[in-house]
Protein backbone atom coordinates (compact mmCIF):
# COMPACT_ATOMS: atom_id res chain seq x y z
CA UNK A 1 0.00 0.00 0.00
CA UNK A 2 1.47 3.47 -0.55
CA UNK A 3 1.88 5.74 2.57
CA UNK A 4 1.60 9.25 2.06
CA UNK A 5 3.90 10.25 -0.46
CA UNK A 6 4.70 12.52 -3.64
CA UNK A 7 2.32 12.10 -6.82
CA UNK A 8 3.76 13.42 -10.20
CA UNK A 9 0.65 14.57 -12.26
CA UNK A 10 2.72 15.49 -16.00
CA UNK A 11 -0.26 16.98 -17.29
CA UNK A 12 -0.57 19.64 -14.39
CA UNK A 13 2.97 20.89 -14.71
CA UNK A 14 3.73 23.88 -16.66
CA UNK A 15 7.00 24.90 -16.49
CA UNK A 16 7.17 27.53 -13.65
CA UNK A 17 9.90 26.85 -11.54
CA UNK A 18 8.46 27.48 -8.43
CA UNK A 19 9.06 23.64 -7.70
CA UNK A 20 13.08 23.96 -8.35
CA UNK A 21 12.87 27.71 -6.79
CA UNK A 22 11.89 26.24 -3.20
CA UNK A 23 13.87 23.09 -3.68
CA UNK A 24 16.49 25.31 -3.44
CA UNK A 25 15.44 26.66 0.27
CA UNK A 26 15.95 23.15 1.86
CA UNK A 27 18.73 23.73 4.55
CA UNK A 28 20.36 20.30 3.43
CA UNK A 29 21.29 21.77 0.06
CA UNK A 30 20.55 25.23 0.25
CA UNK A 31 21.26 27.35 -3.12
CA UNK A 32 20.98 23.58 -4.91
CA UNK A 33 18.10 22.47 -6.47
CA UNK A 34 17.63 18.44 -6.40
CA UNK A 35 14.66 18.70 -9.24
CA UNK A 36 14.95 18.09 -12.69
CA UNK A 37 12.43 19.90 -14.53
CA UNK A 38 13.05 18.57 -17.74
CA UNK A 39 11.61 19.67 -21.06
CA UNK A 40 11.34 17.12 -23.47
CA UNK A 41 10.50 18.83 -26.78
CA UNK A 42 12.20 22.20 -25.78
CA UNK A 43 11.43 24.27 -28.74
CA UNK A 44 8.61 22.61 -30.25
CA UNK A 45 6.47 22.18 -27.27
CA UNK A 46 5.78 23.87 -23.96
CA UNK A 47 5.27 20.75 -22.01
CA UNK A 48 7.59 20.00 -18.88
CA UNK A 49 8.04 17.59 -16.34
CA UNK A 50 9.47 17.75 -12.82
CA UNK A 51 11.35 14.78 -11.56
CA UNK A 52 11.95 14.33 -7.70
CA UNK A 53 14.43 11.01 -6.26
CA UNK A 54 11.52 7.95 -6.89
CA UNK A 55 12.31 6.68 -3.84
CA UNK A 56 13.01 3.22 -5.34
CA UNK A 57 12.15 0.02 -3.27
CA UNK A 58 12.35 -3.23 -5.17
CA UNK A 59 14.45 -4.84 -3.61
CA UNK A 60 16.17 -1.73 -2.71
CA UNK A 61 16.82 1.32 -4.48
CA UNK A 62 19.29 1.15 -7.31
CA UNK A 63 21.70 3.84 -6.10
CA UNK A 64 21.82 2.27 -2.20
CA UNK A 65 22.74 -1.06 -3.97
CA UNK A 66 25.60 0.06 -5.62
CA UNK A 67 27.02 2.36 -3.27
CA UNK A 68 30.52 1.03 -2.15
CA UNK A 69 30.23 2.72 0.90
CA UNK A 70 26.67 2.31 2.55
CA UNK A 71 26.64 6.14 2.39
CA UNK A 72 23.06 5.79 1.40
CA UNK A 73 20.40 5.07 4.10
CA UNK A 74 17.21 4.00 4.03
CA UNK A 75 14.76 5.21 6.25
CA UNK A 76 12.07 2.53 7.71
CA UNK A 77 9.03 3.92 5.73
CA UNK A 78 10.96 3.72 2.54
CA UNK A 79 12.65 7.28 2.22
CA UNK A 80 15.85 6.67 0.78
CA UNK A 81 18.31 9.53 1.77
CA UNK A 82 20.53 11.57 0.03
CA UNK A 83 24.26 10.57 0.62
CA UNK A 84 25.82 10.86 4.29
CA UNK A 85 28.75 14.09 3.91
CA UNK A 86 30.82 11.26 6.05
CA UNK A 87 30.73 8.12 4.46
CA UNK A 88 30.22 9.15 0.60
CA UNK A 89 33.22 9.15 -1.65
CA UNK A 90 32.07 10.56 -4.78
CA UNK A 91 32.59 7.61 -7.02
CA UNK A 92 29.40 8.59 -8.80
CA UNK A 93 27.98 4.72 -8.63
CA UNK A 94 24.25 6.20 -7.86
CA UNK A 95 24.73 8.56 -10.69
CA UNK A 96 25.17 5.61 -12.98
CA UNK A 97 22.71 3.07 -11.07
CA UNK A 98 20.13 5.48 -10.94
CA UNK A 99 17.31 4.86 -13.88
CA UNK A 100 15.23 8.12 -13.13
CA UNK A 101 18.87 10.10 -13.64
CA UNK A 102 18.49 11.97 -10.30
CA UNK A 103 21.45 11.69 -8.03
CA UNK A 104 23.98 14.61 -8.65
CA UNK A 105 27.62 14.72 -7.89
CA UNK A 106 28.84 17.96 -6.05
CA UNK A 107 32.82 17.48 -7.59
CA UNK A 108 33.88 20.16 -5.93
CA UNK A 109 32.84 18.47 -2.26
CA UNK A 110 32.75 14.67 -3.78
CA UNK A 111 29.32 14.22 -2.39
CA UNK A 112 26.59 12.42 -3.45
CA UNK A 113 23.10 15.05 -3.83
CA UNK A 114 19.64 14.28 -4.33
CA UNK A 115 15.76 14.78 -3.44
CA UNK A 116 15.24 12.82 0.05
CA UNK A 117 11.55 13.50 0.00
CA UNK A 118 12.12 17.06 2.26
CA UNK A 119 12.15 14.32 5.44
CA UNK A 120 12.98 17.43 8.00
CA UNK A 121 9.58 17.80 7.05
CA UNK A 122 7.26 15.32 6.03
CA UNK A 123 8.67 12.92 9.05
CA UNK A 124 6.79 15.71 10.91
CA UNK A 125 3.73 15.08 8.66
CA UNK A 126 4.36 18.44 6.67
CA UNK A 127 4.74 18.51 2.88
CA UNK A 128 7.22 18.79 1.14
CA UNK A 129 8.24 22.49 -0.22
CA UNK A 130 8.07 21.23 -3.75
CA UNK A 131 4.56 20.06 -3.24
CA UNK A 132 3.63 22.71 -0.96
CA UNK A 133 4.61 25.76 -4.05
CA UNK A 134 3.58 23.97 -6.98
CA UNK A 135 0.46 26.13 -8.07
CA UNK A 136 -1.24 23.72 -10.04
CA UNK A 137 -0.94 20.37 -8.45
CA UNK A 138 1.41 18.23 -10.31
CA UNK A 139 3.58 17.67 -7.30
CA UNK A 140 1.00 16.16 -4.91
CA UNK A 141 1.40 15.19 -1.25
CA UNK A 142 -0.56 13.01 0.45
CA UNK A 143 -2.77 9.46 0.25
CA UNK A 144 -3.87 7.68 -2.78
CA UNK A 145 -7.04 8.42 -0.82
CA UNK A 146 -6.88 11.84 -0.68
CA UNK A 147 -5.74 12.20 -4.74
CA UNK A 148 -8.46 10.88 -5.74
CA UNK A 149 -11.00 12.20 -3.70
CA UNK A 150 -10.08 15.65 -5.53
CA UNK A 151 -9.63 14.16 -8.46
CA UNK A 152 -11.56 11.07 -9.27
CA UNK A 153 -10.82 10.50 -12.90
CA UNK A 154 -7.02 9.49 -11.75
CA UNK A 155 -5.05 5.87 -11.41
CA UNK A 156 -1.32 5.91 -10.45
CA UNK A 157 1.42 3.77 -11.49
CA UNK A 158 4.54 3.02 -9.35
CA UNK A 159 6.47 0.08 -11.88
CA UNK A 160 8.58 1.12 -14.28
CA UNK A 161 10.25 -0.55 -16.92
CA UNK A 162 13.67 -0.27 -18.42
CA UNK A 163 14.33 -2.59 -20.61
CA UNK A 164 13.91 -5.58 -18.90
CA UNK A 165 14.25 -4.62 -15.39
CA UNK A 166 11.11 -3.35 -14.08
CA UNK A 167 11.41 -0.99 -10.45
CA UNK A 168 9.15 -0.56 -8.48
CA UNK A 169 8.59 3.13 -6.46
CA UNK A 170 7.57 4.91 -3.65
CA UNK A 171 6.85 8.03 -5.42
CA UNK A 172 3.71 7.37 -7.98
CA UNK A 173 3.14 9.09 -11.51
CA UNK A 174 -0.78 10.14 -12.00
CA UNK A 175 -2.28 8.26 -15.09
CA UNK A 176 -5.95 8.54 -16.31
CA UNK A 177 -8.27 5.86 -14.63
CA UNK A 178 -10.55 5.59 -17.83
CA UNK A 179 -8.10 5.40 -20.41
CA UNK A 180 -4.62 3.87 -19.58
CA UNK A 181 -3.05 4.37 -22.60
CA UNK A 182 0.54 4.54 -24.09
CA UNK A 183 1.87 8.35 -23.20
CA UNK A 184 2.34 10.82 -25.69
CA UNK A 185 5.33 9.74 -27.96
CA UNK A 186 4.19 6.02 -28.06
CA UNK A 187 1.86 6.00 -31.30
CA UNK A 188 0.48 3.53 -32.62
CA UNK A 189 -0.99 3.04 -36.22
CA UNK A 190 -4.78 3.69 -36.03
CA UNK A 191 -3.89 5.51 -32.12
CA UNK A 192 -3.89 4.64 -29.00
CA UNK A 193 -5.14 1.31 -28.23
CA UNK A 194 -6.54 0.69 -24.17
CA UNK A 195 -2.65 -0.50 -22.43
CA UNK A 196 -1.93 -0.79 -19.05
CA UNK A 197 1.36 0.89 -19.42
CA UNK A 198 2.86 4.00 -19.03
CA UNK A 199 5.95 5.50 -20.33
CA UNK A 200 9.79 6.33 -19.06
CA UNK A 201 12.08 7.39 -21.09
CA UNK A 202 10.42 6.51 -24.66
CA UNK A 203 9.53 3.49 -23.20
CA UNK A 204 6.25 1.81 -22.46
CA UNK A 205 6.33 0.31 -18.64
CA UNK A 206 3.47 -1.17 -17.32
CA UNK A 207 1.32 0.28 -14.65
CA UNK A 208 -0.25 -1.17 -11.40
CA UNK A 209 -3.12 0.89 -10.55
CA UNK A 210 -4.27 2.30 -7.31
CA UNK A 211 -2.55 0.78 -4.67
Amino acid sequence: MLGRTIFIDPGRCIGCQACVSACRECDSHRGKSMIHLDYPDEGHSAASLPTVCMHCEDPVAPCAEVCPADAILITADGVVQEADPTRCIGCANCVNACPFGVPKIDLEAKLQMKCNLCYDRTSYGLAPMCATVCPTGALFYGTIEELQAERPNVDVSTLFAFGDVTVSTGVAMVVPAERRDAAPGAAVPGGYPALDVIEVNGRATPGNGAL
